[in-house]
């Protein structure tokens, strides 16, 4: 599995002009290729009298699903530098759709090579973006009597807090590199006198702190 991956955090638009053409860049997260689908869908409709509603998009963290359109531009010419770009800067689970609105100039192959895959690139620096690293799930379980400080010390170390359940006793949810498991193990036993329990369980990505 990939170790890290960059997104975006939630959907927006950043637009520029070139040579008097409009081309409007939406990023947006999508988990699964349905939902890049709905993007695009949803895009299109928002643009009726756009020349063009050219897309790309990555899923999976390790890029197991690409694909991208030029939506009647010349082929070659727009989905592929957008999804080039996308890869590029290593981005997964996101989706970009470039609406183009002609502005009566043409651009040439290479200029509109350049155009969508620099308007991706730019909406990426001007948006934004996420790194999720990729952690394994553990769980502590603690008295109420030790569970503020160790929540606290957790957080102080940088260690990723997901979740806090408090019942009889309180279990910690946290995220942690595979490479820190057993390190971690020796400072919960110091950090509670040996009193904590920890079990471990799958793995997930989560936004790096």
């Amino acid at each position: 599995m990939q170790e890290q991956y960059r997104t975006v955090a939630r959907e927006d638009v950043h637009e520029v002009e070139i040579n008097k053409s409009r081309f409007l860049c939406t990023l947006a997260p999508a988990a699964t290729e349905q939902e890049a689908q709905e993007v695009i869908q949803r895009v299109r409709k928002e643009h009726p009298t756009a020349n063009h509603n050219c897309y790309a998009y990555v899923i999976g963290a390790d890029g197991d699903v690409q694909k991208a359109s030029d939506d009647g531009e010349p082929g070659g010419t727009a989905g592929v530098p957008m999804l080039q770009m996308l890869v590029r800067r290593e981005m997964r689970y996101v989706v970009a759709v470039v609406t183009r609105y002609f502005g009566g100039v043409k651009l040439g192959a290479g200029g509109l090579i350049r155009a969508y895959g620099g308007a991706v690139g730019e909406a990426l620096d001007a948006l934004g973006t996420v790194t999720r690293r990729r952690f394994r799930l553990a769980t502590v379980t603690v008295d109420h009597q030790r569970a503020g400080k160790l929540e606290n010390d957790l957080r102080a170390t940088g260690r990723v807090v997901r979740d806090v359940r408090y019942a009889e006793a309180v279990t910690i949810e946290v995220g942690l590199p595979e490479a820190d498991v057993a390190a971690f193990r020796g400072w919960l036993a110091d950090a509670t006198a040996g009193t904590a329990g920890l079990e471990l369980g799958g793995e997930a990505y989560e936004e790096a702190p």
